[in-house]
């Protein structure tokens, strides 16, 4: 039993919504806007099998052995569920193709979803309790987020200071979300959280000049989740003051810049939850709308072998990510690290692309060295846009202005990203998107049976039938 006040402090009232919700459970909307989410993470996660990232850590996890509580997605294999969490945390992030919250810049179903799949399926748990769990978990994720926005600033303090706040705030909300699956009451739930404070870590360096770590993130933090709160159920207790303190998570991790307020304003009243973006390519958030921009002068009829300059304008903040350094971003040195690069991605959409606009295919070691890719990428300049920083972190702008060889301009600009609330993805699309992640290794019948045992979760089903489902 906590030896803590948590009335009143920050985490006292994360844990008090997320203690409300175990017993009275979300509104009927946002269980179905979770369970849209658990089909794309599912989706997500069997396309990265052949990742070499997906590899390690199963391979890691294989000599942890241990109960075989879990699924590991995709795999044949179960796991304790801490460990489970892990592999599926790691698979739902290495494709890029998760989910983002605005302005946070935060990918928050990619460590909760893993974390709270694994206790549910551990613990018998229905699909509308494991719904119930991975929303607060998710929305205390992006809510952490904000708490390190700052709104003169433009951006996120956790980016600034090159820390990955989606697997530092996750590692938060996958122990509020686990707490509540365990039964935890509302200061066992707050003593996880306490807990998982001191677990979150993350480093963006990854993004500008390679490795591929940053795809274990989500993985870590879910498993981090999970271990607080299994800490929390034998009787570790967390600071009751630990996100608003001086010491705490937010002064740690962003300094005077962080705003407490901003983590329980409107808490329980206004959702950030069904306002989180689907991504519809697999690639950095920040290349979406220059991919649309790309895929618009081509309907209109520009030809890729006609174009002998670009022009791509994106918010300021976001250069240092997809166009920086310019050398390396021209000329990644893989598929994945293409995924990170502007002028990557306008090439492949100015060629083509695949799967709903640009898909997997595009982003392959193979693809990342095609002759026709990289002199459209060499032929990129990318530059802040006035327009689009206005926006920015809103939407993710961009403008796209391209020469042809008879002189001409053409210009395209994207203010409203595709996924979100001003330009949704149905739920057919997130199907397809599925379809198209699980690349044939699945019968259309298979891919159908799992997409409606996932819209379907909010009907007392039981997760482990759904994890059956995507275990091989």
């Amino acid at each position: 039993m906590s030896r803590h006040d948590f009335t009143g402090t920050v985490v006292g009232r994360l844990a008090a919504l997320a203690d409300h919700t175990r017993k009275d459970g979300l509104a009927p909307d946002l269980r179905k806007d979770v369970a849209r989410r658990v089909l794309d993470l599912l989706g997500n996660s069997l396309a990265a099998h052949s990742q070499p990232s997906a590899a390690a850590v199963i391979g890691v996890a294989t000599g942890w052995g241990g109960n075989e509580d879990a699924t590991a997605i995709g795999t044949g294999r179960r796991f304790p569920a801490a460990t489970a969490a892990l592999v599926n945390g790691t698979l739902a992030h290495s494709m890029d193709s998760d989910d983002t919250h605005l302005p946070s810049v935060l990918h928050p179903s990619a460590s909760v979803i893993p974390a709270a799949l694994a206790v549910a399926e551990a613990t018998g748990a229905s699909g509308a309790a494991l719904l119930d769990a991975a929303g607060v978990g998710i929305e205390i994720t992006v809510r952490l987020g904000m708490g390190g926005y700052d709104e003169a600033l433009g951006n996120s303090e956790f980016f600034e200071r090159g820390q990955h706040a989606t697997s530092i705030c996750g590692a938060i909300g996958s122990a509020a979300a686990a707490a509540m699956l365990y039964g935890l009451d509302a200061e066992g739930i707050a003593d996880a959280m306490g807990i998982a404070a001191s677990f979150g870590a993350g480093l963006l360096e990854a993004n500008r000049t390679g490795g591929s770590v940053k795809r274990t993130h989500c993985g870590w933090a879910a498993h981090s989740g999970i271990t607080a709160a299994e800490l929390a159920r034998h009787g570790l207790t967390g600071p009751p003051t630990v996100i608003e303190g001086r010491f705490g998570f937010l002064h740690a991790f962003c300094g005077d810049r962080a705003d407490a307020a901003k983590v329980v304003e409107g808490l329980g009243e206004q959702w950030e939850l069904p306002g989180i973006f689907f991504k519809p390519y697999p690639c950095n958030h920040f290349t979406h709308a220059g991919i649309d921009a790309a895929r618009e002068l081509r309907d209109r009829g520009v030809r890729p072998e006609d174009i002998v300059g670009i022009e791509l304008g994106v918010p300021a903040p976001v250069l240092r990510t997809i166009a920086e350094p310019a050398e390396s971003k021209a000329k990644p040195e893989s598929g994945y690290h293409a995924a990170f690069s502007g002028p990557f991605t306008v090439a492949r959409a100015l060629l083509g692309g695949s799967g709903l606009g640009v898909g997997h295919h595009d982003f392959t070691d193979a693809m990342a060295k095609d002759p026709e890719t990289l002199r459209l990428a060499g032929l990129v300049r990318c530059h802040a846009d006035e327009r689009s920083s206005e926006i920015y972190p809103h939407q993710f702008p961009a403008v796209l202005r391209v020469n042809t060889r008879d002189g001409e301009w053409h210009e395209a600009r994207v203010e409203f990203n595709r996924g979100g609330p001003r330009n949704p993805l149905s739920d057919d699309e997130l199907a397809e998107k599925f379809r198209l992640n699980v690349g044939g290794r699945r019968t259309s019948e298979d891919t159908g049976q799992v997409a409606a045992l996932a819209l379907g979760l909010g009907d007392a089903l039981d997760v482990a039938e759904l994890m059956a489902a995507v275990r091989d």
